[in-house]
């Protein structure tokens, strides 16, 4: 897939600005699936019977899984011209997300650091995943690597005025 008009460039996107994502419903299917990637079958996520002696009386999602699902929802919240995906600072994991849940992702732009001369630059996100009931599930500090307009082309009056006007609706409270 290629960057198209809607793709953010760092310049785009100022500290502070949030975002929600669109929701997910997590599937049976899913967590099967996820099992057989990972190669997690612990019986927590894929044995009912053994569930059904646990706190929680029925499987539950792994844990990265859902940060994996919320990698996703991230793609077009807001949608980036994402290089690469440089570190988590921080993660924790407090509510348990079940067959059924429906997640999405609140994000915060928290720093932004320009590199090489404004061709890219390092973001700093807080996200937070949340379920149906709006309560935090995940949270943690991600960093990535953003294309970014050069200082040449800023100066030219290439600044993405359209562009941030296209995406502007995503932007909660505006």
């Amino acid at each position: 897939m290629a960057f198209t008009d809607i793709h953010l460039y760092f310049n785009d996107v100022q500290v502070d600005q949030e975002w929600e994502s669109q929701g997910r419903t997590v599937t049976e299917a899913d967590i099967v699936n996820f099992a057989g990637v990972s190669g997690d079958f612990n019986p927590i996520h894929v044995d009912h019977e053994f569930c059904k002696s646990t706190p929680f009386r029925k499987p539950i999602a792994h844990g990265m899984l859902v940060f994996s699902m919320a990698t996703g929802l991230c793609l077009h919240c807001p949608p980036m011209r994402t290089m690469a995906f440089l570190g988590i600072k921080e993660w924790k994991f407090f509510e348990p997300v079940f067959v059924g849940d429906t997640i999405r992702v609140r994000v915060k732009l928290l720093e932004k650091e320009e590199r090489s001369r404004g061709k890219r630059g390092v973001v700093t996100w807080h996200r937070a995943v949340v379920n149906q009931h709006k309560k935090v599930v995940q949270e943690g500090v991600t960093i990535t690597l953003v294309e970014g307009r050069s200082r040449r082309a800023m100066e030219a009056g290439d600044r993405g005025e359209e562009t941030m006007a296209t995406t502007r609706g995503a932007i909660v409270g505006d």
